[in-house]
C-alpha cells in the first residue's frame, strides 16, 4: 500500500510538471530564460527537475512562480479532469508519458488543410482546448483518453490513428525540454 502511495505522489507531481511545463511554453520561455529574467530564483536545472517530477515544488514555491508567470496559482495544478484521470487509470506513467510526448497536433497545419475530416478534428481538439485551458494556437497534445475519441472521430484504431494523422499531414514531432 505504501507502494501504490508514492506511485501516488509521483504520479501527481508529474501532473504538476506538465502544467509548470506548458505555462512555459505557453510563455515561450526556455529554461535558461526564466532563470535569467527571474534573476536566478528559479535556476534552470531546479525548474526542468519540477516539470520532470523528479523534485516536489513547495506551496510557497509555486505561488511565487505563478507570480512570476503572470498566472493564477491554480493554473500550475492539475485540472479536476487530470486528477480524476489520475485516480481511475491503469495505465503506467511512463505509457502516458510516451503518448503524451509523441502525439502533437499542429494546430497551424490543421487549420490549413483540406481535408473532410479537418473539420471535425478542429471542432473536437477546440472542446479539448477549452477543457484544459490550453489556448497557444500553435499545437495540442493528444493525451490517451483523447486518442481514443479522435480515433474514433477519424474512422481509426488507437493504434493506428497516429499514423492517419500523420498521413493528414496534422502531427508536429514532439517538442523536447
Amino acid at each position: 500500500m505504501e507502494q501504490d502511495s508514492e506511485d501516488q505522489d509521483k504520479a501527481y507531481r508529474s501532473l504538476v510538471g506538465e502544467r509548470i511545463r506548458s505555462i512555459r511554453k505557453q510563455k515561450r520561455l526556455s529554461l535558461q530564460e526564466v532563470e535569467a529574467r527571474s534573476e536566478a530564483e528559479f535556476k534552470a536545472s531546479v525548474l526542468g527537475a519540477y516539470e520532470r517530477a523528479e523534485r516536489a515544488i513547495s506551496v510557497p514555491r509555486l505561488q511565487r512562480l505563478a507570480k512570476f508567470y503572470n498566472v493564477p496559482v491554480d493554473q500550475l495544478l492539475p485540472s479536476e479532469d487530470a486528477l480524476n484521470e489520475l485516480n481511475v487509470n491503469t495505465h503506467s506513467q511512463v505509457d502516458i508519458d510516451t503518448t503524451e510526448r509523441s502525439i502533437v497536433i499542429d494546430l497551424v497545419k490543421l487549420g490549413e488543410s483540406k481535408a473532410p475530416e479537418s473539420a471535425v478534428i478542429d471542432r473536437y481538439l477546440k472542446i479539448i482546448q477549452v477543457k484544459r485551458q490550453d489556448f497557444n494556437g500553435r499545437v495540442l497534445t493528444i493525451r490517451r483518453d483523447d486518442l481514443q475519441a479522435l480515433a474514433a472521430i477519424i474512422g481509426a484504431t488507437v493504434e493506428d490513428a497516429p499514423q492517419r494523422l500523420a498521413e493528414l499531414n496534422l502531427l508536429r514531432d514532439a517538442i523536447s525540454g
